[in-house]
């Protein structure tokens, strides 16, 4: 990046304003050009800055993050990164992704100085992508009403069992995937006939919640995987944060899911590339691959794998990315059978099963 990154820093506690501001000084590509107290000084500080990127706390007096995010994109949209605690804020945050942010980072429960600038790393990084982003791409909750509802989703012939030519659909995604997910797993009728395993990118207290809230909306029992449950149709397996996601056949032929802390050197953890392999080891070529939005190129390698066993990839078309990273690591390289657009991606699917 060559232009500095103007970032406004809300949080009601000072303490935590100043070391955020701290984190963020140590990019020479980052300016923290003011901090604010609460949603409704943000408000007006946004308007008043015009900053680049907006990092966030949800738990604030007379307006809370939620709250100034709704009004902020009725004004005028900013990308928005939540920093906040997970077991003070996870449903929030949720609402908050659904509202139109962009990110989060966990906040350290302890805030000693040592833990808080732990997530410094994370945090700067973040920051430079959100600054890139495409917010037009960025589905809400406002947007999902432009879709079939899933009872009206139906698929209307399918093959026999015995002649299907894809048994697992595993999907990975990383910034901007909640909302994806949340346009796409809805429109998958509840006759769908393979199970879908999904690697994103949340931190650590996010995915169960957010595997629950996915399953409210949707014709698909989704679920945070769990060590062992059996891999069955019309089920979606959420790999929890911080847990690789795999699979394992058992010698009376059925697949159940297996989480594991290695391997150790992935960038992340569970990791596309880790879900991937393992399902084009364990179905052969009866995989379809799907690599969405997100930065980095997690997903490349294990396309790779999926591909040299015969299987199929999809990704998501640059022009409805939030982030076209992910998916462009694997186009760039020949893997990509079909790019597709995310308003379009839920019927390849389908047709492709």
């Amino acid at each position: 990046m060559s232009q500095i990154v103007r970032v406004l820093v809300v949080d009601d506690s000072a303490y935590v304003r100043k070391i955020v501001k701290q984190m963020l000084s140590r990019s020479p590509l980052i300016e923290v050009i003011g901090t604010a107290r609460d949603g409704v000084e943000a408000l007006e500080m946004v308007e008043q800055l015009n900053p680049d990127v907006v990092t966030l706390d949800l738990i604030m007096p007379n307006m809370n993050g939620v709250e100034f995010l709704r009004e902020q994109m009725k004004r005028r949209p900013v990308p928005v990164i939540i920093v906040s605690i997970a077991s003070e804020s996870g449903e929030t945050a949720l609402e908050a992704l659904d509202a139109g942010a962009v990110d989060f980072v966990q906040k350290p429960t302890a805030l000693a100085t040592e833990k808080v600038f732990e997530i410094a790393d994370e945090l700067i990084k973040k920051v430079k992508i959100a600054a890139s982003i495409r917010l037009t791409n960025l589905p809400t909750v406002a947007s999902y009403g432009e879709i079939e509802s899933p009872a009206k989703v139906k698929v209307t012939s399918l093959n026999k069992v015995g002649s299907r030519a894809v048994d697992i659909v595993v999907l990975g995604i990383s910034t901007g995937g909640p909302q994806a997910l949340s346009f796409l797993i809805p429109q998958l009728p509840e006759n769908f006939p393979v199970p879908v395993a999904i690697v994103l990118h949340m931190p650590v207290g996010y995915t169960e919640m957010y595997a629950r809230r996915l399953n409210d909306i949707s014709s698909l029992k989704v679920i945070e995987a769990r060590e062992g449950d059996a891999v069955t149709p019309g089920v979606v397996f959420i790999a929890p944060a911080g847990r690789h996601l795999s699979f394992i056949r058992q010698a009376d032929g059925r697949v159940v899911t297996h989480l594991d802390a290695r391997p150790f050197d992935t960038l992340h953890r569970p990791s596309v590339d880790v879900l991937f392999q393992s399902a084009a080891e364990v179905f052969a070529d009866r995989v379809l691959g799907v690599v969405m939005t997100g930065m980095g190129s997690d997903g490349k390698q294990g396309a790779a794998w999926i591909k040299s066993h015969g299987g199929s990839i999809f990704t998501e078309a640059e022009e409805s990315c939030v982030v076209y990273g992910m998916p462009r690591s694997v186009d760039e390289v020949g893997l990509s059978d079909k790019s597709l657009r995310l308003d379009r991606m839920a019927s390849a699917i389908i047709e492709a099963v």
